[in-house]
């Protein structure tokens, strides 16, 4: 029951997180793209994806098949979120959200599996 709770928390952090980031502070996400020189196509795609799997998140509240689909659509984006900051040799600290959802995503996922 406890274990189950930590999943239902990790996400509504998780999918908050993201609603957040793209939505409310959309501008920070068009200034990144533009400073990594990444298309508009991307920014477009990754945040149609972002926002898909987040939401899919919170119905997997309800219904187990799309908590697994979410948790591993956002695993697959913040890898790729992560060797993005590697690649343009961005401080630890930036590569930080991304690490920290990768965690809470494969967390929910693995739990979720094996509970």
């Amino acid at each position: 029951m406890e274990t189950l709770f930590l999943v239902e928390v990790l996400q509504i952090i998780t999918a908050s997180s993201i609603l957040f980031v793209w939505v409310v502070r959309y501008e920070n996400i068009i200034t990144e793209f533009q400073q990594y020189e990444l298309p508009v196509w991307l920014r477009d795609l990754v945040g149609i994806l972002k926002l898909s799997f987040a939401i899919m998140l919170l119905a997997g509240i309800y219904d187990e098949k799309f908590k697994l689909l979410g948790s591993s659509g956002l695993i697959l984006l913040m890898l790729a979120a992560l060797f993005t900051h590697i690649k343009v040799k961005n401080p630890f600290f930036k590569a930080l959200p991304s690490l920290t959802l990768l965690t809470f995503s494969t967390l929910i996922l693995l739990i979720s599996y094996y509970a």
